[in-house]
């Protein structure tokens, strides 16, 4: 069963193409083929191979005990696509929180005249001075205030 839902993976058009190479790997190792050989095919590096093959062989005992199991085909292909799937990164955590940033927007939708700014539109510098002077957040750039007013997409964090 593993080799099958691996075969179809790695024949897929629809799957993303790093799961498509990783299931193609995979069946290379399992054929045989040594990790320099699987790199020259899969044109990527050697330490690649070595991670997908490790992250393989720490993922079998649980394939092998579903198969025996009796688990059906469609409940292990979601599983063996986790395996070939990236795992989460941390990145650089979030500097603001949701209600810091509902706060600046609530901000800007102010006059700037009511916080007693001689100017008819904000500037984000300007709300970047009044959203520190009002104590919302110790400090801000002004790009990440453009960021907000332009309304992409912004990572918070959660309480």
């Amino acid at each position: 069963m593993q080799r099958e839902i691996i075969e179809s993976l790695a024949k897929s058009k629809a799957k993303e193409y790093r799961l498509v190479s990783r299931a193609q790997m995979i069946l290379e190792l399992a054929d045989g083929a040594n990790n320099k050989e699987v790199a020259r095919l899969a044109r990527t590096n050697r330490h690649s191979v070595r991670l997908w093959r490790q992250r393989w062989i720490e993922a079998s005992p649980q394939l092998t005990r579903a198969e025996q199991e009796g688990v059906e085909q469609q409940h292990v292909a979601p599983f063996i696509e986790q395996i070939l799937s990236d795992l989460d990164r941390r990145g650089a955590p979030p500097k603001f929180t949701p209600e810091q940033i509902v706060q600046i927007v609530a901000v800007a939708c102010e006059r700037p005249a009511e916080s007693g700014r001689p100017i008819s539109q904000w500037t984000p510098r300007e709300l970047a001075e009044e959203v520190m002077k009002r104590k919302i957040v110790a400090s801000i750039s002004t790009r990440s205030v453009g960021r907000f007013l332009k309304g992409r997409r912004v990572t918070t964090t959660s309480r």
